[in-house]
């Protein structure tokens, strides 16, 4: 088995741009490549998508204990020659300043995988190797085995810091990228443009490919690659299946869905059928379960307004009864309405009593510990872990009735919204941390379903 980690020292090194080349340059080379990413990022995940042909999946040791860990890396390689998991923030950096809990070193010890460092080099040489020297130093159980160089000035720039690096800190340089503006990325509020939105990417990821390829020695990585076998026991075992018909949204504006938790619901027996609230697509006939997840709706603000009959079919099975779960963007979507940040209202379904606002600054960020609240079907006086990024806010018209008590690093707070068997809020839920969330909601979705 062969995996390695992309790590950086720190947020906007170029990591995703270094994981990209590689899965595309090894792609090239013919190899079947799986992508990872550490935490609970959803939009990286697309790109490996995009590039590689499988499904990327996230590690989130923080929203899932060690098995998880392990036994979702496991899966999700089986077939693949090489695994090629990408970090998050620095290498260090995780939930807490004083611990690893949540960071990709803790990702590279629980799948025991060899990390390559990407530096950002542009106007250094041999201070590089000091970077390198103090990250190698940092824990004893972190493998270092080799460094990306990135964004150099050009190919003898690169053999200064390779000397150093190679002198002080006895791993391989294993190449460079160079600052080309041509292969960036773009960006906006939440983070990369999702691929869906992107229109045909292969060009792009041709192009990065073959510049990787040039300047990176992939033979030297494929070696420093070699990792042991994982064991891992599963980490849910459905007591009973649940025949029931779960609709969920997929599109540009809705399309932020953990893969473990669309792979939980079918292994306790739903069937997933998709539909496009953009497309003006309604939602599907003789379906038992309803799930809205996040995405860009304040994006997409203007096209969904404008489809009524999609907004009418989700108001009818709501106020039917239908189990539905909307998460961030699916719960912005069933407001009354969306405020863009150039002060247009737009209106939604309006099933929940109130409007979103979106503002230009980070509105919260984090990872969230949840409780529900009494008469929650999904997990009333249970836990379940999931995160917060979002940029708005609700403003409710009238008093609701809290979904669940979310407890993140500045404390606790009554959130989110409920009615009859509608759970909504802006916490994207990880359903391994909690597998009871999936046989709850399935079993609900059973016995509406025989109530008809």
């Amino acid at each position: 088995m062969r995996r390695i980690v992309v790590a950086g020292t720190g947020s906007g090194v170029g990591k995703t741009t270094v994981t990209l080349g590689l899965m595309s340059a090894f792609k090239q080379k013919g190899y079947v490549v799986q992508g990872f990413k550490c935490g609970p990022d959803y939009i990286d995940p697309t790109y490996h998508t995009a590039v590689t042909g499988r499904r990327s999946r996230n590690l989130d040791s923080w929203m899932g204990n060690e098995n998880v860990v392990r036994d979702v890396c496991k899966r999700g390689s089986e077939g693949a020659d090489l695994s090629i998991i990408e970090g998050v923030m620095g290498l260090f950096d995780g939930k807490w300043a004083t611990t690893n809990e949540g960071s990709t070193a803790e990702i590279s010890i629980m799948t025991e995988s060899p990390v390559l460092l990407v530096v950002d080099c542009s106007g250094m040489a041999r201070s590089a190797a000091a970077i390198v020297r103090g990250f190698q130093s940092f824990h004893e159980r972190v493998r270092i085995v080799g460094v990306i160089a990135n964004r150099v000035g050009s190919e003898g720039h690169f053999r200064l810091v390779k000397e150093a690096i190679e002198q002080q800190c006895h791993i391989p340089v294993v190449g460079y990228l160079q600052k080309e503006s041509d292969v960036t990325i773009p960006e906006r509020h939440l983070g990369l443009v999702p691929s869906v939105e992107r229109g045909e990417l292969q060009p792009f990821f041709d192009e990065l490919g073959k510049r990787t390829s040039k300047t990176v020695d992939l033979d030297a990585i494929w070696e420093l690659a070699e990792a042991n076998d994982l064991s891992s026991a599963p980490f849910f075992k459905p007591k009973q299946t649940y025949d029931v018909r779960i609709a969920i949204a997929k599109d540009a504006a809705f399309h932020f869905y953990y893969e473990e938790n669309l792979e939980m619901l079918q292994a306790y027996g739903a069937t997933l059928v998709y539909f496009s609230p953009l497309a003006g697509e309604r939602v599907p006939d003789d379906v038992d379960g309803l799930y809205i997840g996040g995405g860009f709706p304040e994006e997409f603000a203007a096209e969904l307004a404008r489809h009524e009959e999609v907004k009418q079919s989700i108001v009818e099975v709501i106020e039917s009864g239908l189990p539905t779960l909307a998460e961030c963007g699916g719960f912005m979507y069933l407001t009354e309405g969306i405020v863009t940040t150039a002060g247009q209202y737009y209106e939604m379904v309006g099933v929940i009593p109130g409007h979103v606002r979106m503002q230009r600054t980070l509105a919260a960020l984090g990872y969230r510990e949840v409780m529900g609240a009494e008469g929650n079907f999904l997990f009333e006086q249970d836990r379940a872990k999931g995160h917060e990024f979002h940029y708005s806010t609700f403003i409710p018209r009238t008093e609701g009735k809290f979904a669940y008590e979310a407890k993140g690093l500045r404390g606790c707070k009554k959130d989110g919204y409920m009615d009859k068997r509608l759970v909504a809020g802006y916490v994207h839920f990880y359903f391994p941390s909690n597998p009871s969330i999936v046989e709850r909601w399935l079993k609900t979705c059973e016995e509406v379903k025989c109530d008809a």
